[in-house]
Order: C-alpha cells, then sequence, then structure tokens
C-alpha cells in the first residue's frame, strides 16, 4: 500500500460549496435532528441558556454567591459587573437587609473587628474594620453607607462592603454616637441627616448641648443646620440612649430606649412633632424599627409570674396605638446568657431591624456576642392580628449562627441593619458619588 493511502483526509474548514448546501437540505428531517441532539450533547447545560436566563437565574442568588460566580468565567464576570445587572436583579428580587455588627477595642485598635450577616445566605463574613486613615470615635451605618465621626470633628462616609471611604467638610457642632438616617431629596438626590450624639467640649460632656440636627448633601460637601431635637431628649440624646427608625423616607422617628419619648421629625418640611410617650405595660426598655410601613416597637417586659420576656409591637405611627404581634420563645431567650441567676444580665441585650426583621443580640462577649432574628411577615396564616392596622402578621424566631472566628473583647459593639446594593458590591456604583 503506498504510503499516501495511510494518510486519513484532512476535514475542511471551508464553506460549503453549492451543491453540499444543497445536500445537507436535503437531509432526511429525522437524521437532522438526531445530528442537532448530538451537537447539543457536547455542549454544557448552561451554555444553551440565553444571557438573559442566566441573568435572571442569577438575580436569585444571595450577594456573595452572585460575586463566586462572576469568578466562574469572564462571561460570567462581564454579566454580573455590567451596571445593568444590578438593576434588574433588583427588579426581579429584592434582597433582605443585611445585619452589621461592629465591635470596637478601646485599647489595641488592631483587635477591633466587623461582620456583616446576609439573612439571604444565612452567613456572615468579615469585613474591614474602620477608615484605616483616620481615627474612628464613633462608628453607624444605615441606607446602604457606613458612617463614622473623627477626632477631627469630621463626618465620613464609605458605600457598605467596599469603599473608598469620603471625609465631608466640618459639621456646625461635633458630637459623638449621633443617630444617622439616608433619605433621598427631591430630585431622587440622596441626603444623610444626622440627630443629636453628645457634644464634647475639653473632653467633657456639653451640658449645653445644642442637640443640633444636620442633614449634609454629598453632591455640594455642605451642612444644613436643622431644628435641634426636642429638650425632652436632653437627657441622653446619644444613639446609646436613643434608637431611630426612617418612616416612608420622609419621617425620621426618635425613640428614647428608656423614657419611652418619641417624636418625629419630618424631611421635607424639617420640623419636628410633638413629643408622645410610647410604653406598653410593664416596658422595661425598648427599641424602635421601621417594618414596611410601619413601626415595629421591641423590647424586655416584666409578666405576671416568671422571668421578663421579650415582646414585639406592631404600632401605628400617627395615633401610637399598639399591639401585641409576638415573643420571643424563652429557650432562645435563655441562649443568649450563661445564666438565669444574674437579675442585671437583660441590660446588655440590644435589638436592631429593617423591613420585617428583628435581631436581638448579647452585646457582652461571654458567648462571642449571640443573636436571634424574628422574621415578620403577612399572611392568613397569622398566628395573631395586627389590630392597629387590620393586617395579619406572623412571627417566625430562630437562632443566627455564631459570628466567624476568632473573636476578640471589644469594649464597645455598634449593630445596624442596612440594605447592601448590589453595585457597590459588583462594580459600577462604587466610585459614584452617592
Amino acid at each position: 500500500m503506498a504510503e499516501a493511502d495511510a494518510t486519513p483526509p484532512t476535514q475542511s474548514l471551508e464553506p460549503l460549496s453549492a451543491s453540499a448546501a444543497a445536500a445537507t437540505q436535503a437531509l432526511d428531517p429525522v437524521m437532522e435532528g438526531e445530528m442537532q441532539a448530538a451537537a447539543g450533547a457536547r455542549a454544557t447545560p448552561w451554555s444553551r441558556l440565553s444571557c438573559d436566563l442566566v441573568e435572571l437565574i442569577f438575580s436569585y442568588l444571595p450577594l456573595r454567591s452572585v460575586v463566586v460566580a462572576g469568578a466562574v468565567c469572564r462571561q460570567w464576570r462581564a454579566l454580573v459587573s455590567d451596571p445593568g445587572f444590578a438593576a434588574g436583579a433588583a427588579a426581579y428580587r429584592r434582597r433582605r437587609p443585611w445585619f452589621f455588627l461592629y465591635g470596637q477595642n478601646n485599647v489595641v485598635l488592631s483587635k477591633n473587628q466587623a461582620f456583616g450577616f446576609d439573612p439571604d445566605d444565612g452567613e456572615w463574613i468579615a469585613l474591614p474594620s474602620s477608615p484605616s486613615a483616620l481615627h474612628v470615635d464613633c462608628f453607624a451605618g444605615a441606607g446602604g453607607f457606613f458612617f463614622a465621626t473623627t477626632s477631627s470633628t469630621r463626618f465620613c462616609y464609605a458605600p457598605l462592603l467596599r469603599g473608598p471611604w469620603r471625609e465631608t467638610s466640618p459639621l456646625f457642632f461635633s458630637r459623638c454616637n449621633p443617630l444617622v438616617g439616608v433619605f433621598f431629596a427631591a430630585g431622587g438626590h440622596r441626603r444623610f441627616v444626622v440627630v443629636g450624639g453628645a457634644r464634647f467640649i475639653g473632653g467633657l460632656v456639653d451640658i449645653e448641648d445644642p442637640l443640633a440636627v444636620e442633614i449634609y448633601d454629598p453632591a455640594t460637601d455642605s451642612w444644613e443646620l436643622c431644628p435641634p431635637l426636642p429638650p425632652e431628649f436632653r437627657i441622653g440624646n446619644s444613639s446609646q440612649w436613643l434608637s431611630a427608625a426612617l418612616l416612608g423616607g420622609r419621617f425620621f422617628f426618635v425613640f428614647g430606649i428608656y423614657s419611652c419619648s418619641i417624636a418625629a421629625f419630618d424631611l421635607s418640611s424639617r420640623a419636628w412633632t410633638g413629643v408622645r410617650v410610647l410604653r406598653p405595660p410593664g416596658v422595661l426598655f425598648s427599641f424602635l424599627l421601621a417594618c414596611g410601613d410601619r413601626l415595629i416597637l421591641a423590647g424586655l417586659c416584666n409578666t405576671p409570674v416568671g422571668p421578663p420576656c421579650f415582646a414585639l409591637w406592631a404600632v401605628d405611627h400617627c395615633s401610637m396605638d399598639f399591639a401585641e404581634i409576638g415573643v420571643m420563645p424563652r429557650d432562645l431567650l435563655s441562649c443568649l446568657f450563661d445564666t438565669d441567676d444574674d437579675d442585671n444580665k437583660f441590660a446588655s441585650l440590644k435589638c436592631v431591624g429593617l423591613d420585617g426583621l428583628v435581631y436581638v443580640f448579647n452585646e457582652d462577649h461571654h458567648k462571642a456576642y449571640p443573636a436571634c432574628v424574628c422574621e415578620i411577615s403577612d399572611g392568613s396564616t397569622a398566628k395573631r392580628a395586627d389590630s392597629t392596622s387590620g393586617l395579619n402578621l406572623s412571627c417566625s424566631w430562630r437562632k443566627v449562627p455564631p459570628l466567624p472566628g476568632p473573636v476578640d473583647r471589644f469594649h464597645k459593639v455598634i449593630a445596624f441593619c442596612s440594605p447592601v446594593p448590589a453595585d457597590s458590591v459588583l462594580g459600577g456604583g462604587v466610585d459614584r458619588e452617592p
């Protein structure tokens, strides 16, 4: 046999000739279908999906899973990095707000730690603790941003999970541990409202504190001085004594954790409502939260028999009428403590929440800051009726997984809930002015 006969014929990559094309068109339809099926079998299932369908699937994943998916291949990276993906994902599915916990060590700054809990993923992630270039006096968060006040009496902020940090022009009045909120003004422009906070002069608390309220415009880097907090809040006017809830993007409610005094600042008219008292029977201390279009009060309450319980009430923001909607199971409340013997143990309980998620945690170190969460939902299967709103509400309680170790001992713990904008994590929204 000649050597040329042993050489297999090569496959031609040239376009089909007219006759070959005609022959292909004349193939038996059954055979043509079998050939197409064989070609499809060699492809992966994902490669047969359209980009729109892949984007839809990714939009239902937890945020961290989307980041991991973006590292699989260039095509997926380009898809999740596109600014349009974040907007489209928000339209398909509303992501629930995260629970953030920040621990400060007053002696060794390197032991400061920050964590974020994604309820959609059910896991914690460790975060950068603070702006490394600034000495931070206090730390807070709201509306998709971290906030910090510094020793220079200035204010700085950064998008959650991914910087950069920006420092503002000086506040009219220096303060420590203020309440902070994020809202949108006319035209859709974002603003930051800073309320109260202890003021220091020469290292001492100013007893003539003006109870200042200031609103910051990031576009112009300017502060607007507003009417101050009502004088009823003068005793304990920092975030250690007050809680706040932003309702409907217009009313910023301020509530005394122990005094139970409540007032609202109208962000449109720049005016305060009258101060009232919101104290369900037996309440020892409580926290005010926003849940959709209603207020939720969460607090420790004495019971006729046995130890105190931790209860939730729905509150009508106009009349201040309230109705109990749930009580934390005693076994969950007990898991936040080491023993039942200490009468003062409940003083370390804190509570934050947003949009139907209420987190209760112990700010002591003994169990690495354990926490429980209650999910409030509407539905006909609710166990209790909210008589103030006419809606049925159900409460589902569970433990939050422990913080990822090792966890240091902190002198101060700051916690808050906030939505995490997808574009601040995936790209396209980090370097834009807020």
